[in-house]
């Protein structure tokens, strides 16, 4: 890997900067809920101690049509196009060695994370899904498009399948499933809580126990659909849309297209809203329209920070790409924020203590002070402090972090 070196600041693709900016600081505000509450409190907006009332509903709303399912799309497509800058052909050895390295370690840190920081972890399911998405970084455009959307279509087949066969389920069956993963016990949400704010190793614990809970249930087909999207990216960037060499009237288009979703999606929430939230009409379809257009809000983002980009508004630009840089760290600092405020023993302890207006301020608070903080970090050096340990692991020597 001696004729491999990383990217230089003049050689960026800003608008895939500020798309990853855009999306780090969104995931937070969806993630918010998991940090602050048993995992059960973020799929059931009804469940205390994140119960939303008619004064707070608008903290769900905004959260849910915005955010939800948007800003991680948004980051799996990125991730797949880094696959091929990163890797390049498969014929480039160099590269392709490369490549494998950094998903590599990847893994490791994923891996650290989920267990000893957040169970919510997405860099294990990036570096798995890497690993087989690499294999297809030379296809065709049309391949990976066709592959892509055959995947995703499988996996909104896959989340959507309980609604179907929903009816066909025994009445105590559907009750436990219900106990389970959406309305559980007043008192297992309080055993929950007891486990984080009693301290570290209470909380570590508590955490490896829920993420390996993940791991058995959702990984399979959390890695279908993040293949599917992330096939999808590398081919628009093939395409020359995600690299902003597209004509305007086709990211007008998708801003059109991604508006209208968001409206449907806003319409579900509005109906699951009126609905009471409750399992069984949150379980028949109060989030498909969710799972199934997110992908369109996400490419809808994505072209309007293209526009953005080409229309020169560098007071917002500019401050989405140094976040977007700085991705890595600025994820991983959010987990070590979020479990310093609402974890016992090594933080303030306030798991389950705080409704959602609170804990969007906090949010706020977070993108407030990345936003800040990045640009001003680069201003020094060329990359963020944990960019520069993946990239110094992943070269296997020495990389240069101050800027000369």
């Amino acid at each position: 890997m001696s004729d491999v070196a990383p990217v230089q600041e003049q050689s960026r693709i800003k608008s895939l900067d500020v798309m990853r900016g855009f999306a780090v600081l969104g995931i937070l505000i969806v993630n918010a809920a998991y940090f602050a509450a048993p995992w059960q409190t973020g799929l059931n907006p009804s469940l205390p101690p994140l119960a939303v009332t008619e004064e707070t509903l608008w903290s769900w709303f905004i959260m849910h049509v915005f955010f939800e399912f948007k800003c991680i799309t948004l980051f799996s497509l990125l991730f797949g196009v880094s696959i091929y800058l990163v890797g390049g052909e498969r014929e480039d050895k160099a590269r392709g060695a490369l490549l494998r390295s950094r998903l590599f370690w990847l893994l490791i840190f994923g891996l650290i994370h989920a267990t000893l920081i957040w169970n919510g972890d997405i860099l294990v399911t990036y570096a798995l899904t890497g690993f087989l998405v690499m294999l297809a970084r030379s296809w065709s455009p049309r391949a990976l498009l066709m592959v892509g959307v055959l995947l995703l279509i499988v996996s909104i087949g896959v989340q959507s399948m309980f609604a179907l066969f929903m009816d066909f389920i025994p009445a105590p069956k559907l009750a436990q499933i219900e106990a389970q993963i959406y309305t559980p016990a007043p008192e297992t949400i309080q055993a929950t809580i007891a486990a984080y704010q009693a301290g570290v190793f209470s909380a570590v614990q508590e955490n490896i126990s829920t993420w390996l809970e993940f791991l058995s249930n959702s990984l399979v087909v959390l890695i279908v659909r993040t293949a599917g999207v992330m096939m999808i990216g590398l081919a628009l960037y093939k395409l020359g849309f995600l690299s902003g060499n597209a004509s305007a009237w086709v990211y007008g288009l998708f801003v059109a297209l991604g508006a209208a979703a968001l409206g449907v999606i806003g319409y579900q929430a509005w109906l699951n809203a009126e609905g009471g939230f409750t399992f069984r009409h949150m379980m028949a379809g109060g989030g498909f329209a969710n799972t199934a257009l997110a992908i369109f809000g996400s490419l809808g983002y994505a072209s309007l920070l293209i526009l953005l980009v080409k229309a020169g508004a560098r007071f917002i630009t500019e401050p989405l790409a140094a976040v977007g840089r700085m991705a890595f760290t600025n994820y991983l600092t959010q987990s070590l924020i979020m479990t310093t405020i609402f974890w016992g023993g090594r933080g303030f302890g306030l798991y389950g203590e705080v409704d959602r207006p609170t804990l969007t301020g906090i949010v706020v608070a977070i993108w407030v002070l990345q936003l800040i903080w990045s640009p001003l970090w680069l201003a020094r050096f060329q990359m963020g402090p944990f960019e520069w340990i993946w990239r110094r692991l992943s070269y296997g020597r020495p990389v240069a972090m101050a800027k000369t």
